[in-house]
């Protein structure tokens, strides 16, 4: 087998329910090892691409192959049973009447000495030894959830599907099964898709991050990537909490409380937005009234006055009325600032961290 027939091929996958398209032209490809998230809000359209796959439901149009064998498309359609697919959901969907082993015997075939090898193996790498015997319902959550686990990697299969699995965790636990997770993939050498609506959960998580809206992939990438270069304001704004600032491009420029953007190649007229998330708003603490000294990078200072601020528990957030033109932008600050409401501070903006992207309607 080539390497570019390696791994999971999704191509313009298409899917309609009752007239209403939920999934529209997805493709992916998830190489072994590697964990690619499909993220979005709820009804974006990840979960039914997961059935899709998993061949839980027929997609109208496109083809699905692994390791260059097609599971289906226009005219053949293997059943779930037959992909080498595994399955983690959020409900774990553990069988109550049966015990923690025969749970991760279940799906496996052969001797009955070699599962029971098997068995024990998995259940050592997800720390349950010495739970064998015990019912579903005398563990813990995040025993179950390591259950469900053992139970869909003990057949070995070469595509893991994961919908919200750790949603039902309590956020103490979350962290460490999800590296944990993580980790045993990998080293199974797994190719994964993982579905969430969680951000931080993708960008903990994932290699690869599949962001979906209206059934439709908009954007695609590296965490990194997409997190730091979005397609757009809605892109922008699922990953964290953003300000937008509004303008209209005259002469390749749009005026802002920061001093002049340049906005390259937009036609005068245009409106404008520049987002910068509050984190790489800047307030000036060495200044007096006068205002602070910008560094090459920085926009033009512009004062603001603090309409509240807010302790987070690892951050501050203050919010602010802008002198220019009385719009409203955050800024977070590391540990606690608490400045008193009508404060008058100078902010300032790395211009490198802002997007100036085309304005769309709310």
């Amino acid at each position: 087998m080539s390497q570019s027939e390696e791994g999971l091929t999704v191509a313009q996958l298409t899917r309609s329910i009752r007239g209403r398209e939920i999934v529209s032209d997805v493709s992916l490809r998830v190489l072994p090892g590697q964990v690619t998230c499909l993220l979005g809000p709820s009804g974006c359209g990840k979960s039914t691409t997961l059935r899709l796959i998993a061949g839980v439901d027929r997609q109208d149009s496109g083809v699905i192959r692994l390791n260059g064998k097609i599971l289906s498309d226009g005219s053949l359609h293997l059943p779930p049973e037959q992909r080498g697919i595994g399955l983690i959901f959020q409900d774990f969907a553990l069988f109550p009447h049966m015990t923690v082993a025969q749970n991760v015997a279940f799906g496996l075939t052969g001797r009955a000495s070699d599962k029971k090898r098997r068995v024990g193996e998995i259940l050592e790498r997800v720390h349950l030894t010495g739970l064998e015997a015990a019912l579903p319902h005398e563990l813990s959550g995040g025993e179950q959830q390591r259950v469900a686990l053992a139970r869909a990697i003990a057949p070995k299969p070469r595509v893991m599907l994961m919908d919200e699995p750790f949603s039902g965790l309590d956020n103490r636990l979350r962290d460490g099964i999800r590296d944990e997770t993580l980790d045993i993939l990998k080293e199974e050498g797994t190719a994964v898709v993982l579905v969430t609506h969680e951000p931080e959960e993708a960008m903990r998580m994932a290699d690869d991050i599949a962001l979906m809206r209206d059934g439709r992939i908009i954007q695609q990438g590296a965490p990194y990537n997409v997190y730091n270069a979005p397609v757009d304001r809605l892109a922008a704004a699922f990953f964290s909490d953003i300000n937008v600032i509004r303008g209209k491009v005259e002469g390749a420029l749009t005026d802002t409380p920061f001093g002049v953007f340049l906005a390259p190649g937009v036609p005068d007229g245009t409106d404008v937005e520049i987002i910068i998330r509050p984190q790489h708003l800047r307030i000036d603490f060495d200044r007096d009234g006068r205002g602070p000294n910008p560094t090459p990078e920085d926009g033009a200072p512009a004062r603001g006055i603090v309409r509240r601020a807010r302790f987070m528990g690892h951050e501050s957030l203050i919010e602010f009325q802008m002198d220019y033109d009385g719009s409203i932008l955050k800024a977070t600050v590391p540990s606690v600032f608490l400045p008193k409401p009508g404060t008058a501070l100078w902010l300032m903006i790395r211009r490198g961290r802002c997007f100036v992207l085309p304005a769309k309607g709310d």
